[in-house]
């Protein structure tokens, strides 16, 4: 158990979560593309297809929020909306040609972030942190699940 706030799990979790996305957005700030636009662009590659509503949840944004990042994303050509053949008030979003290579550099970006800071580590101890922290993620979702049941 930890003794002081800044020795706890979530602490840690946070602060280190945090450094890590200031280093990572100091590297893609040369893509041209803001932190929320990369996670939009790496969420559409995962999914592609989904629609605006789908994705500001994943991205945890209000939905005039996104449409507008959409919009900025769509007059860089880097992301094209297409109607949905079954509902026309839905548009499903699709990467166009230049994003993917901007997803492919991010996620460049990202591994190599992640080679360089798991050095400390060591191989095991890294395949142990990576262990550690998806049984803690399900832990998570599996009392979310309960509080939300």
């Amino acid at each position: 158990m930890a003794t002081n706030l800044t020795e706890s799990i979530g602490f840690l979790l946070h602060d280190t979560a945090r450094i890590f996305r200031y280093r990572f957005d100091a590297r893609a700030r040369a893509l041209g593309v803001t932190r929320q636009q990369w996670r939009a662009l790496f969420h559409i590659s995962r999914n592609e297809g989904l629609n605006q509503a789908e994705l500001a949840d994943h991205l945890e944004v209000e939905r005039i929020t996104l449409c507008r990042m959409i919009d900025r994303l769509a007059e860089a050509g880097l992301v094209e909306r297409r109607a949905d053949p079954r509902d026309r008030r839905v548009w499903r979003l699709h990467l166009l040609p230049p994003a993917h290579a901007i997803v492919e550099k991010l996620s460049e970006i990202g591994l190599e972030m992640e080679q360089e800071t798991t050095n400390a580590l060591g191989e095991t101890h890294r395949n142990e942190l990576v262990d550690s922290l998806k049984r803690l993620r399900e832990a998570l979702r599996e009392d979310g699940r309960k509080q939300v049941a």
